[in-house]
């Protein structure tokens, strides 16, 4: 495909996983996830999607593994906000040194073992990790040794992904955008995309060009936690980061057409841009000529040769999110690979 279509990476747990996850069984749940993961590279496949994920089939949320299970957390950690009334809350960290329980090379291989495909690896980013960190500090480890460390261990498990054999690496970037709502000076932001670039800068332009960023107003529960915030105070910063790819949410934005006219006002010159073509939000599945029409649009705005397609979202970021099926999802993933080729063909780039 000349116009590249790939997934953000979460899809819906399998029955087994999600059974598995509440038995508490330690065995019986790494045989369902490997299960899992074999079921959706499967039907990855069967879609035609150029590039697949494991579907985090074995993640118990997008930005939790590195974490997941360690000595030194409190429950009480910042508290995120969804626009149903529904909340998701992270730890708090209560101990140095902050060291990854789990790098996403696990992922990765395990995805390899069942595929020949391209494998996308999706990981926490530095800024999402940053919050961890209570506000009125740690005794003995400040602030700035904390972030020396996730630096440092962002590092690895980027590097671990690609010599496991990812295709690319995608670091989320959800908070991007409500950080807004937290702190409207921008100074939040700005601080995240200083924290993300001290990562990527650690990397080659070459490895930065397999690199991207992904960002969307949150996406858990069928409800969003920023999408209200103006996506126009987000972009230029956010092209500020050092990555070779962004992968934006678009199909769930009132304007899309102001969104892209942002977007080609602010691009970095050898990036490329992923649209999001469908809504993992949305219960209704789009139709392929939507998508066409979508991708038509985004070309109105953008070069042909520097931009792509995607999903808006993870279709369940946090593994007890049953909000979509995995028929729906899949469905949806079907719709974009499909319409991303009818784009093509229309604008003669096939």
């Amino acid at each position: 495909m000349s116009i590249p279509s790939e997934p953000i990476g979460s899809l819906p747990r399998t029955v087994d996983v999600l059974n598995a996850l509440k038995g508490g069984d330690d065995a019986a749940l790494a045989k369902a996830v490997d299960l899992a993961v074999r079921q959706t590279v499967e039907e990855f496949e069967v879609t035609g999607s150029p590039v697949v994920t494991d579907g985090e089939q074995g993640k118990p949320s997008t930005w939790a593994y590195p974490f997941a299970g360690a000595d030194n957390l409190a429950p009480d950690g910042v508290v995120i906000p969804y626009a149903d009334g529904h909340t998701r809350q992270l730890p708090r960290l209560t101990a140095g040194p902050f060291r990854y329980r789990t790098y996403a090379d696990q992922y990765v291989r395990a995805a390899l073992k069942h595929t020949t495909v391209p494998v996308k690896q999706a990981v926490a980013s530095p800024s999402m990790l940053s919050l961890l960190y209570p506000a009125d500090g740690i005794d003995g480890y400040p602030r700035q040794a904390f972030l020396d460390d996730l630096v440092d261990e962002a590092e690895k498990d980027i590097r671990g992904c690609f010599k496991a054999g990812a295709h690319t690496v995608q670091l989320g970037f959800e908070e991007g955008r409500l950080s807004l709502k937290l702190d409207p000076s921008k100074a939040l932001l700005r601080d995240f995309v200083a924290l993300n670039n001290r990562l990527l800068e650690r990397f080659s332009g070459q490895e930065r060009a397999k690199i991207g960023i992904h960002t969307c107003p949150g996406a858990d529960q069928d409800s969003s936690h920023s999408l209200d915030v103006d996506y126009a105070e987000l972009l230029p910063d956010l092209f500020r980061l050092k990555a070779g790819a962004f992968y934006l949410q678009l199909a769930s934005e009132q304007d899309p057409d102001r969104v892209l006219r942002v977007v080609a006002d602010h691009l970095p010159p050898t990036a490329r841009v992923f649209v999001g073509v469908t809504d993992p939000l949305d219960p209704r599945v789009e139709s392929a000529e939507e998508v066409r029409d979508r991708v038509l649009n985004a070309a109105r705005h953008l070069p042909v040769d520097r931009l792509g397609t995607c999903d808006d979202a993870g279709f369940a970021d946090f593994a007890d999110d049953v909000s979509t099926s995995r028929h729906v999802a899949f469905a949806k993933i079907r719709a974009r690979i499909d319409g991303t080729a009818l784009a093509a063909k229309e604008l003669g780039v096939e």
